[in-house]
């Protein structure tokens, strides 16, 4: 079964909104104040979307690229919405010279949804990951926390049939 592709479309609550606004007063004039108010916008919507990332900006009174770069740069921060199927392939040394690139490909043939992104309906998210500490498996991925490892491509559509 395959899906579309889409872009999740950003809804975010006013209650949301006066949260972020009240963490970004809290930091304002702390040196440093980025990571935290990055940290606490995550627990109140469960990602960073672009639109959170811009009022972090203004508030914090540093541009956009700063925000973005920092997003980015650190694996705890998502800048999609996890799916209700959160899948993560681990792209790790280990994982890759074993063929995880592979397994990510085939489960985007399979479910359509690339690295990084969420399906429309919210039911799966693909994540390429770093390390996950799961070398002696290698190649590893999880799907809602739960370990698969040494897998191979062929694989993909038995374990994620469950997941449908």
């Amino acid at each position: 079964m395959k899906k579309k592709l889409t872009t999740v479309t950003f809804h975010g609550t006013k209650e949301q909104e006066e949260q972020l606004l009240a963490i970004i007063a809290k930091h304002r004039d702390t040196p440093g104040a980025l990571m935290p108010v990055l940290q606490e916008a995550q627990e109140v919507y469960g990602y960073l979307p672009v639109e959170v990332q811009k009022i972090i900006a203004k508030g914090l009174d540093v541009s956009y690229e700063e925000v973005f770069g920092v997003a980015t740069f650190y694996s705890q921060f998502a800048l999609n919405p996890k799916g209700e199927v959160a899948i993560a392939v681990c792209l790790g040394t280990a994982c890759y010279v074993k063929g995880s690139a592979k397994l990510l490909e085939k489960i985007t043939e399979v479910i359509g949804v690339e690295a990084g992104a969420t399906s429309a309906d919210g039911k799966f998210s693909v994540e390429a990951t770093r390390c996950i500490g799961a070398c002696g498996l290698a190649p590893v991925l999880t799907i809602n926390n739960e370990v698969y490892g040494r897998l191979v491509p062929a694989d993909m559509p038995g374990i994620l049939e469950k997941y449908m």
